[in-house]
């Protein structure tokens, strides 16, 4: 069996798990890393969303042997020591989830976006926002969207101040 090795959420780790196991599993089962969510199994809805080298990727149909080297990172590891990333306090603000399921895979879709494209239009975010919100919470999430834009890649405490500053 082959070792596996990759970074998540900045820390090393391996798996002598079947190369073919999705990522997702390994994240949830093995690492106990459950902010990524199953939703479809097939990389349609979007629960699932990890960066991958900075990429969204559907981790329910990525194998693990796909990402060996490379780093994940997950909604767990967005903002570090209980602060908040520019997009989860604009969820919060603008009281985007309803149900909550499909979120943690929006926010690492949208945070992908906004890393591309700081100021994004309604067509960037039609085209790279194609996760799945069963609630149809889509205007606030494209308010939390532009909120979010405009507060920039600053770092939040968990209350919501700027961190640092």
């Amino acid at each position: 069996m082959t070792t596996i090795s990759m970074i998540v959420n900045g820390e090393q780790v391996q798996s002598d798990d079947d190369p073919d196991m999705p990522l997702l599993w390994f994240l949830r089962d093995r690492l106990h890393k459950t902010g990524t969510k199953f939703g479809c199994g097939i990389g349609e809805c979007g629960a699932c969303t990890v960066h991958v080298d900075g990429v969204p990727m559907r981790s329910c149909s990525v194998p693990i042997a796909a990402v060996d080297g490379q780093q994940v990172t997950t909604v767990e590891g967005l903002a570090p020591n209980g602060s908040s990333t520019a997009v989860q306090v604009a969820w919060i603000k603008e009281q985007v989830p309803q149900c909550g399921y499909c979120q943690s895979g929006m926010i690492m879709a949208v945070t992908a976006l906004l890393a591309d494209t700081p100021n994004p239009t309604d067509d960037d975010i039609d085209a790279a926002i194609t996760n799945i919100c069963r609630c149809g919470t889509y205007p606030r999430i494209r308010k939390a969207i532009k909120q979010a834009a405009l507060m920039g890649a600053t770092a939040y405490a968990a209350n919501g101040e700027k961190a640092n500053g």
